[in-house]
């Protein structure tokens, strides 16, 4: 994860408004139903990164919480590395004042920020009392990412729990938040240095103090008198090709799996309606479309999210 901040370019300024009345079409949902995995317990699948004793669970175990104070955060991994496949889990975000704090939910390919890494993150960046948390994603292929895009959401992710997913196979990366696809990011079926295809991932998730660019690219400070600041996590389900060394056979195109059969190799009707949805109406900023950084368009921008 890059701590950086990105200049808003594209303000949708009715977007508060069009969420509002408005909703995806959530046709999409059965898409990947078929592809959930049965439910496991915490240690099941995960361990422990750092701050053990910033980590608690419900008392049936179903419920698993993070918290950040002002001395620490806490993070978790999966204990098992994959290469392609259906990744999903449900979060309830921090409450009211948020400003500074990240929660990040993303898949990498080592357990640090190596210098060669490939990363695809979904960071939820905290917020004033009554503004809407913004959803930044990004993707690193060895090691460089900068592919930032920044959404509004159509509902409050404090309230109650939501999915957050990931669909990745060699033609293209979903991310999904309750089934509606927010990004989509092609592959172009060559060698490039875009698309994260060769390395298998842990998936992390973990909450931290970011006051120095999340809100209002820095302007915006944690306010430790409300701390500590808790996410939590429930119903982590996965379905893909769990890396064996040296290779396993699933990781081949082979159409075995769902998430590697035509149908996730593109957006169906119902999630082109959903993904036409989200750009006209939650798209805050967009790499591919901000000249300034980008003078020359980045190779991936030309590929088609429709095809």
């Amino acid at each position: 994860m890059e701590m950086r901040a990105v200049p808003i370019l594209v303000w949708v300024g009715a977007v508060i408004m069009a969420a509002a009345c408005c909703c995806p079409i959530l046709l999409s949902e059965a898409a990947a139903d078929e592809g959930q995995s049965s439910k496991s317990s915490f240690e099941d699948s995960f361990d422990i990164m750092w701050s053990e004793d910033h980590f608690k669970t419900s008392e049936d175990g179903q419920i698993w919480y993070l918290s950040l104070d002002n001395e620490t955060g806490c993070g978790f991994q999966t204990k098992q590395r994959y290469r392609f496949g259906w990744f999903s889990m449900k979060l309830k975000l921090v409450g009211g004042d948020s400003a500074g704090v990240v929660t990040a939910y993303y898949m990498c390919s080592e357990n640090g920020a190596g210098p060669e890494r490939d990363e695809v993150d979904i960071e939820f960046l905290g917020n004033r009392s009554g503004e809407p948390y913004l959803i930044q994603t990004n993707v690193y292929k060895n090691g460089t990412g900068g592919r930032e895009m920044r959404h509004m959401l159509w509902f409050d992710p404090t309230e109650d729990f939501h999915s957050y997913s990931f669909l990745w196979n060699d033609l293209q990366l979903l991310f999904f938040v309750d089934r509606v696809p927010i990004r989509v990011y092609k592959n172009n079926g060559k060698a490039n240095n875009f698309f994260p295809n060769e390395k298998p991932m842990y998936l992390f998730s973990s909450i931290w103090n970011a006051d120095d660019w999340a809100t209002r690219g820095g302007l915006e400070k944690t306010d430790w008198t409300r701390s500590p600041f808790v996410s939590s996590y429930k119903d982590f389900s996965v379905d893909g090709c769990q890396w064996e060394d040296p290779y396993p056979a699933c990781v081949s195109t082979t159409t075995q799996h769902w998430w590697d059969q035509y149908e996730a190799w593109h957006l169906s009707d119902s999630q082109k309606a959903d993904f036409a949805w989200v750009q006209r109406n939650l798209v805050v900023y967009d790499y591919c479309m901000d000249t300034q950084r980008f003078p020359h368009i980045p190779q991936e921008c030309s590929l088609s999210p429709w095809d």
